[in-house]
């Protein structure tokens, strides 16, 4: 009898262990489910311990070490809740971003040592207004990227928008090579469509989740994406750190004979159709009533072997140079606040790109900006 009795309970233990784990496995299902039909991604981004709990970070996320306190995602929401413009405006503030690739982000700066912490300590102000600039600079060459993110910041209420552009982020091939760009087809999309952009809007490079993509467990990345960035805010608070500061191969100077760009030889030329201007357009145009003001950046230019065929490791000079005349004609015809810096600074005050900037050419870069935004604001 007693055999009976303990069979009888290992049985009903059994039943109720499977029970509970089936309910369990429903529940599961079900939320995956209602996970891909809400889709509540965007929303759960834009909850953030930033710019309350702590600070709100100097530029957008950007890296994979976990020693600066800082990671690459690709949820639009995340990156800007965690950005200090995502604070409330002033009344006495005259807000200005700053768009561009990585050398506006600061590869190798410190944040107080960007073009926008500069422009921050320069005691800049209009129409009794304190000027607060905001660094919204992305690493990855690409003026998609660029416009994708102006769109979006327009609900933080920019004054002026400035944005950095050179030659390297314009070919059309490499519109859709940044992750950020391939992993918000969806906004991309729509910009290609608004504007009749010559981009693909089928391109294969984008990234599309099905269905089971979109779950709980298809987003899982995303998910641990957001939860790490919160996780790193009060480190980041405490030290300021968000980039190791490695040595680094100095940009080239010398090179080869090769004077092929993107494809391109001198002997067929560059045409304006053959790079995206159409996505400056499309910049200039999206922004509104808001003013914005184009920098083609400043490069390196190099004196060593062939510099007599190459301005530096990306530009042939005949490409350079047809470039700068196609920006200068469309600025004219399209009435653009343009200004071109290209060879505004010294070859010693270049890192370990073309564009990149030490402290002391950085700072040399903003007073030329500086003035830049005064001569446009002043009455």
């Amino acid at each position: 009898m007693k055999g009976w009795e303990w069979l009888t309970g290992q049985t009903y233990q059994t039943r109720f262990v499977m029970q509970v784990l089936l309910k369990a496995l429903v529940l599961f299902i079900a939320f995956n489910l209602l996970f891909a039909v809400i889709n509540p991604l965007p929303a759960i981004g834009r909850i953030t311990i930033y710019n309350w709990l702590v600070p709100g970070r100097e530029r957008l996320p950007y890296g994979e070490s976990n020693a600066a306190y800082n990671l690459s995602l690709n949820s639009l929401d995340a990156m800007f809740a965690s950005h200090r413009i995502a604070q409330p405006k002033a009344e006495d503030e005259y807000r200005i971003v700053v768009m561009g690739d990585s050398s506006v982000w600061g590869v190798l700066l410190d944040n107080k040592d960007t073009l926008s912490g500069n422009l921050n300590t320069a005691g800049l102000n209009v129409s009794n207004k304190q000027i607060h600039v905001y660094n919204l600079g992305h690493p990855i060459m690409s003026a998609t990227k660029d416009l994708m993110l102006i769109n979006y910041m327009l609900h933080f209420q920019p004054d002026l928008i400035i944005w950095l552009v050179t030659l390297e982020s314009l070919p059309y091939p490499k519109q859709i090579d940044a992750p950020l760009v391939q992993n918000n087809a969806a906004q991309v999309r729509e910009l290609i469509d608004r504007y009749q952009l010559q981009l693909d809007r089928n391109d294969s490079r984008f990234v599309e989740p099905d269905f089971w993509g979109r779950t709980l467990v298809g987003q899982r990345r995303a998910l641990a994406d957001w939860w790490r960035l919160q996780l790193y805010g009060v480190n980041w608070a405490a030290t300021g750190i968000d980039q190791l500061y490695k040595d680094y191969q100095p940009r080239s100077n010398d090179f080869d004979t090769d004077t092929t760009w993107q494809g391109f030889t001198e002997a067929e030329g560059l045409e304006a159709d053959a790079i995206a201007i159409d996505v400056l357009k499309a910049g200039t145009q999206t922004v509104g009533d808001i003013p914005i003001l184009i920098i083609n950046e400043p490069i390196y230019i190099a004196d060593g072997l062939n510099s007599d065929l190459h301005y530096n490791f990306w530009y042939p000079k005949w490409a350079y140079d047809r470039y700068r005349a196609i920006m200068a004609e469309t600025a004219l015809d399209e009435q653009w606040n343009y200004i071109d810096l290209w060879d505004s600074i010294t070859p010693e005050e270049f890192t370990d790109s073309p564009v990149h900037l030490t402290a002391t050419g950085s700072a040399q870069l903003s007073t030329q900006v500086g003035n830049a935004i005064i001569n446009l604001l002043q009455p």
